[in-house]
């Protein structure tokens, strides 16, 4: 995803990403869920870490995105 005009804003389990997934669409912004385990079990590879997935948003939503990412990440420590 280097050329596009996406940006990672946030990496973790299953459970989290889902939590601050829920909390961007709530508020409108659209983000990409990137699972490459997932990816290589669909495709008869492992991978050895399981349950591990990517957040990426457009960079135009950037400034939007990150407080709620630091929100959720504030709310589980």
């Amino acid at each position: 995803m280097s050329d596009t005009d996406y940006i990672k804003i946030f990496s973790g389990s299953f459970i989290v990403v889902q939590l601050v997934m829920d909390r961007l669409i709530s508020v409108g912004i659209n983000a990409i869920l990137k699972d490459e385990s997932e990816s290589g079990r669909l495709a008869g590879f492992g991978s050895s870490i399981q349950g591990f997935q990517e957040l990426y948003v457009s960079k135009d939503e950037l400034d939007s995105a990150v407080p709620i990412v630091e929100a959720v990440k504030a709310e589980l420590q």
